[in-house]
């Protein structure tokens, strides 16, 4: 029809347009006294979440951008944690357990003091007569055999307790074994002490704090000093004692491995610690060796009312 735009070159605003008027040929056009500029601003569609007929709500492009970024992980509440998150973890884990084994180490520390005054001690006197015909090396050789059975059989009990390692029962069994060890090698102490005639002065529980402080300390009592034994339970004797404890904890760490492995490894680890132990004492007691024929009468060691149990082995044949 003459004068009406062709359908291809309509515009699409003025199809929609509420304004629109038809004239009498049938052509469209603004409506009279109206603005073409105003009109097209307001059909065209707007960015705030408008509805179009053919394409719905219009989208934001910021915001789609923001939803869809990936490396932002204040805004992923499941996303894995960083490698410095990780750290910081691990960081706080290994602290965690190193209070955790200090703390284990003043407990056992302050069961180990308890102990040392229960341990009975057999005098000179007395090991004489057990092993007859015998000089002091072949004595103490005697006393350090029967120390080292003692330990690797604490050990191998522990070591097979382990059979099922159980978090609080592994705990359990490495203090016994830590405590159970000492008190051996504590009486091993003292009683090479008197084979080569060194006994501590003072009454059982004076003795049994310098037994103590020569085994944290892995030498021999010096009577001639008397810091060595004035100095005893003090603050650095504790401090040395739980420095002990933790290395002995360490050591004794592998006798936990289960499947019997463990009762192996403790069995020999404890017998060639406790020789190695008893070899530093026996060196620095045979500096000052009295004889036994120089030695004066000594009274018999009291003993303890309450004595700590210990393995048959330490007695000897």
């Amino acid at each position: 029809m003459a004068g009406e735009t062709p359908f291809r070159k309509r515009r699409p605003w003025r199809r929609h347009g509420p304004e629109a008027n038809q004239d009498g040929t049938g052509g469209t056009g603004p409506a009279e006294g109206g603005n073409a500029s105003a009109e097209r601003s307001a059909a065209l569609p707007e960015h705030s979440g408008s509805f179009d007929d053919e394409r719905g709500r219009s989208a934001s492009l910021e915001v789609a951008g923001a939803a869809a970024s990936p490396d932002r992980p204040e805004e992923q509440g499941g996303a894995e944690p960083t490698a410095g998150g990780r750290l910081h973890a691990v960081k706080r884990g290994v602290r965690k357990g190193r209070e955790g084994a200090k703390a284990l180490a003043a407990q056992l520390a302050e069961r180990i003091i308890d102990t040392a005054p229960r341990v009975p001690v057999r005098d000179l006197a007395t090991l004489r007569k057990q092993f007859p015909g015998l000089g002091p090396e072949e004595l103490a050789d005697k006393l350090v055999t029967g120390a080292c059975r003692a330990t690797a059989t604490v050990g191998a009990g522990i070591g097979a307790a382990a059979m099922m390692p159980v978090p609080p029962a592994m705990i359990a069994e490495l203090a016994a074994e830590v405590t159970g060890v000492a008190a051996i090698e504590m009486k091993l102490v003292a009683e090479l002490h008197e084979v080569y005639g060194r006994r501590p002065p003072g009454n059982l529980g004076q003795r049994s704090t310098a037994y103590l402080t020569s085994w944290t300390e892995e030498r021999g009592i010096d009577v001639t000093r008397p810091t060595t034994l004035n100095a005893a339970l003090g603050g650095q004797m504790k401090r040395e004692l739980r420095q002990q404890i933790m290395k002995r904890m360490a050591r004794n760490l592998p006798n936990l491995i289960p499947f019997m492995i463990g009762a192996a490894v403790g069995a020999t680890m404890n017998r060639r610690d406790t020789r190695k132990l008893a070899d530093r004492v026996r060196n620095d007691l045979r500096k000052d060796q009295i004889r036994w024929d120089r030695l004066p009468a000594l009274p018999p060691l009291e003993q303890p009312l309450n004595p700590a149990e210990l393995p048959k082995e330490i007695e000897g044949p």
